[in-house]
């Protein structure tokens, strides 16, 4: 603003004693006499739009078994958070429903329970990937795939905390 108002007024300086000389010339009156009218015109320039993008297509999701077992593949971080917060769960409840800590639950009889579990939960997370669904898709909102993700490494943690801790104490932690 204040350049273009420079601009404006240095404009007018120097063209004002021109138009001035040559009214007195032709006889008519002196431009300083005249009521100064000064007409600014601003106009935005319109922005070019570019057409908008069009969605990006969505790679194809492998389905092949060593692709989706692969280290950095969907399944592997995916499965063991399933599986953990599965156990986090189940041993906090058994702990507080028989007072027995994780050791002493896995010993009593819960290693083939642990095994049916992992097995099913293995299967139904496989599933969809074999059937090339992509994981991305499926979840909206805050029940997302980021969200799956953080639950089941502090599940992970926890269930390992809870191991520790109660190793430590040598007794069921509730």
């Amino acid at each position: 603003m204040a350049t273009s108002s420079f601009a404006l007024s240095s404009y007018m300086s120097v063209r004002a004693p021109i138009v001035a000389q040559r009214s007195r010339l032709v006889g008519l009156s002196s431009v300083r006499s005249l009521p100064r009218r000064t007409v600014v015109r601003c106009q935005n320039k319109p922005k070019q739009t570019s057409p908008s993008p069009s969605p990006k297509p969505t790679p194809k999701v492998s389905t092949k078994f060593s692709d989706v077992l692969a280290f950095s593949g969907p399944a592997p971080e995916r499965i063991n958070g399933r599986l953990a917060m599965l156990g986090f769960v189940a041993a906090i409840a058994a702990e507080a429903a028989s007072g027995e800590d994780l050791f002493a639950q896995l010993s009593n009889g819960g290693i083939p329970a642990f095994f049916g579990a992992e097995v099913l939960f293995s299967v139904a997370s496989l599933v969809p990937l074999f059937k090339g669904k992509n994981v991305e898709s499926i979840t909206t909102g805050i029940m997302n795939e980021s969200a799956e993700m953080w639950n089941g490494r502090f599940a992970m943690l926890g269930l390992v905390a809870l191991a520790f801790t109660e190793y430590l104490k040598g007794g069921p932690l509730v």
